[in-house]
């Protein structure tokens, strides 16, 4: 008798909640009943049957859970209240009183050491008074803050008891679209903590924009809900390989497209916080001209070509002195295929100054390999690739601009007297795309004052975001015609 099999898998990530909840106060070290902390490899597991591997997921679940803890916090803020009958009272009317008001939140953790380390995502615990732990047998510990880093969403934080359970680190770089994972975290409330689900990893590469700077998200197909922000993705092998962080929702809840934070870059981060308090990212000191498309590689006279193109090289910087140039067409990254900007910069930032990468660029249809020692970015270089604080525009707006060059009008066929900048890449969850703005559109000017240069764009958009401006509009040109684009800031 033939039997018909589904498999319904999902694995979870979340956004913080506030929610009432009340705090222990047991601040003391607690001992622990014994865990095993290392998970045998399903490679050593052979799947025989259904319920062999049923089995094996079990055992997964059974020996990460106890690792995966709930997070607590409680920030207490002043707010004036005023007293609308203070002056039946015999007070002056209108007067205000100062109360205390106190905020709570839920999130997700996970151990990831026997030293008490344990990894979480920076909106979690961000701008809060006090951190409480509690742990898979209900105990609740005081934790310490060991340092955060807002560009990624990791936080690291540390709690004192004796015989913890923890999880092993994995390689987020090993994993497939297809790969089957666990989620574990706390839903919605308290009593639903250690929530484990069941899925697979469904994209690689994402990027999230306004959420973090840095970002090369895990995408998972989970029953996503509020809660599980911080809690743990896990492989077959019951290795740690994401940090859950967000949800792409209509609703606010599951609609089926969760985001990890993959674990090689958080486990670069917490490695940084720990031994040197700070973080410290590769520099390569170039800025993008755009990402290569179908249509890009045509027009560049490439074929089947994808990565990123140079748009500026810093003068005496890391790429600089490697040799990489303007219009460079950057392909590959130590053997990597480049195909995002986003996938690009996060890749740089997650490896440490003074380190030697392999860049792999197309330069007049001929591929160049080249050697490139990363430095590292000091605030004042940060303000000269950035003027007027471009990178929070551009986030901003959804949308980049670069310079209208005669190399870039030949390659689009723009006339030679043609003036302006061109959108370089373009959000599509953006207002500014839903308004009908493209990538290789000509902007002229903006509010009917023209710019020719990237510099002068900025300015205009910081102008009319200083002025409190709701509606900015753009003159573009596209197909040799003249339009019109208007969206809200």
């Amino acid at each position: 008798m033939n039997t018909t099999v589904r498999n319904i898998f999902g694995v979870a990530t979340a956004i913080i909640v506030l929610l009432g909840l009340n705090l222990a106060t047991n601040n003391s070290t607690i001992t622990l009943p014994d865990y095993d902390t290392k998970v045998e490899s399903a490679e050593s597991r052979p799947v025989a049957s259904l319920k062999d591997f049923n089995d094996s997921i079990v055992e997964i679940a059974e020996k990460t859970n106890p690792a995966v803890v709930t997070i607590t916090t409680k920030r207490t803020e002043e707010v004036k209240v005023v007293n609308p009958f203070a002056q039946f009272f015999g007070n002056p009317p209108g007067e205000s009183q100062t109360r205390e008001r106190v905020q709570r939140g839920l999130g997700s953790g996970v151990i990831v050491s026997e030293e008490g380390y344990i990894l979480t995502n920076n909106h979690v615990i961000d701008n809060t008074d006090e951190i409480r732990i509690r742990l898979f047998n209900g105990n609740e510990i005081t934790a310490k803050l060991i340092g955060t880093d807002p560009e990624t969403d990791i936080a690291v934080l540390q709690i004192e008891a004796e015989n913890l359970p923890y999880v092993e680190l994995g390689d987020s770089d090993q994993l497939k679209v297809g790969s089957l994972v666990l989620a574990i975290g706390s839903p919605l409330d308290e009593s639903l903590a250690h929530t484990v689900s069941f899925g697979i990893v469904s994209a690689r590469g994402r990027s999230l924009t306004g959420l973090t700077q840095y970002g090369d998200y895990i995408q998972t197909d989970a029953a996503i809900n509020p809660g599980n922000s911080g809690g743990a993705l896990i492989d077959i092998n019951g290795q740690l390989v994401g940090i859950n962080s967000a949800i792409a929702s209509r609703s606010g809840g599951n609609d089926g497209i969760g985001f990890a934070i993959p674990v090689n870059l958080a486990e670069r981060i917490m490695n940084d916080l720990i031994e040197d308090g700070e973080i410290s990212r590769g520099y390569l000191g170039m800025f993008t001209g755009g990402e290569v498309d179908q249509t890009m590689a045509k027009a560049l006279g490439l074929d089947n070509v994808r990565g990123v193109i140079v748009g500026r090289v810093e003068e005496g910087g890391p790429a600089d002195n490697a040799g990489l140039q303007e219009q460079d067409v950057i392909v590959g990254l130590n053997g990597e295929e480049i195909r995002t900007w986003a996938s690009f910069r996060t890749a740089i930032a997650s490896k440490k100054p003074g380190e030697t990468i392999q860049l792999e660029v197309v330069r007049n249809q001929e591929r160049v390999t080249l050697d490139v020692e990363l430095g590292e970015r000091s605030d004042e270089q940060v303000a000269s690739l950035n003027p007027g604080n471009t990178q929070d525009m551009e986030k901003r707006l959804g949308f980049s601009v670069q310079t209208l060059t005669d190399d870039i009008k030949n390659q689009l066929g723009l006339s030679n007297d043609s003036e302006g900048v061109i959108v370089s890449s373009i959000n599509e969850g953006s207002r500014a795309y839903e308004r009908g703005l493209r990538n290789n559109d000509v902007i002229t000017s903006v509010k009917r004052t023209g710019v020719d240069t990237a510099s002068e764009f900025y300015n205009q958009i910081k102008k009319a975001t200083e002025a409190n401006d709701e509606v900015v509009l753009l003159t573009i040109i596209r197909n040799d015609l003249k339009q019109y684009v208007a969206f809200e800031l």
